[in-house]
């Protein structure tokens, strides 16, 4: 279990500078697409613009942590299954 870090929310812990390239990236994607997509463009109607760049930058980090915790390639397609 990692140590908790005092006086830091949940979402301001960890490696600051690659939370920063995370959300520098999602927002170019998010700004450069020709198509953002139906759920950026519904989201975009509801809520701030730094909590929709923010949403991919969080998806991306999840996937890369999964990816390096369960030392497998990334699958494009992958679905994961709950074990029975």
């Amino acid at each position: 279990m990692p140590k908790a870090t005092p006086g830091l929310p949940y979402w301001q812990r960890g490696d600051t500078y690659l939370r920063t390239l995370l959300i520098h990236g999602a927002r170019s994607v998010l700004t450069r697409a020709k198509e953002p997509g139906q759920w950026a463009e519904q989201i975009g109607g509801r809520r701030p613009r730094n909590v929709v760049v923010v949403a991919p930058a969080s998806k991306m980090a999840r996937t890369i942590w999964a990816v390096l915790a369960h030392d497998r390639p990334y699958q494009r397609d992958y679905v994961s299954v709950k074990p029975v």
